[in-house]
């Protein structure tokens, strides 16, 4: 099995690059769909309706799917031989913390998509333009973290 998993390292690499990106762009966009939705969409106005079929749309099609790929590929990378050096690569524990953090984030829309659902938002405009940072830090980190390698 372990040999399997080097000869398709470069594959499953890929399509876990692919993957990740598919999940960021979700990330950016969903909070900057709530940001018009919470300034906007009166509940029970005809846009308010059209936002709700959009961040349900992306979070269900895209992002969540795009997530667990992420997840179960970058495991079976971690989980090949000879990647990560699990006592001298620090690099590594960094970066799972930022994307556990990520995941976190990911659920934390998804209550929010709930809310906006069932037309409970509570949180402003301003709430939701902050967390739309959130996934730009969490990018800079991962980034860094894999192709620098600091420690």
């Amino acid at each position: 099995m372990s040999h399997l998993l080097t000869v398709a390292y470069p594959w499953i690499k890929a399509l876990h690059l692919a993957a990740a990106i598919s999940w960021m762009a979700g990330l950016f966009y969903l909070p900057r769909l709530f940001v018009y939705h919470a300034e906007r969409g009166t509940p029970g106005s005809e846009l308010s309706e059209t936002f709700k079929v959009m961040e349900r749309r992306l979070l269900h099609y895209i992002m969540r799917p795009a997530m667990m790929v992420t997840w179960a590929l970058g495991l079976t990378l971690a989980l090949t031989p000879g990647v990560v050096g699990w006592t001298t690569q620090g690099w590594f524990y960094v970066k799972l913390a930022t994307v556990i953090g990520l995941s976190a984030f990911h659920e934390w829309l998804v209550r929010r998509c709930a809310d906006f659902a069932g037309d409970r938002n509570r949180l402003a405009g301003r709430t939701y333009r902050l967390a739309n940072e959130l996934p730009t830090l969490a990018l800079l980190v991962i980034v860094v973290m894999v192709i620098v390698k600091p420690f």
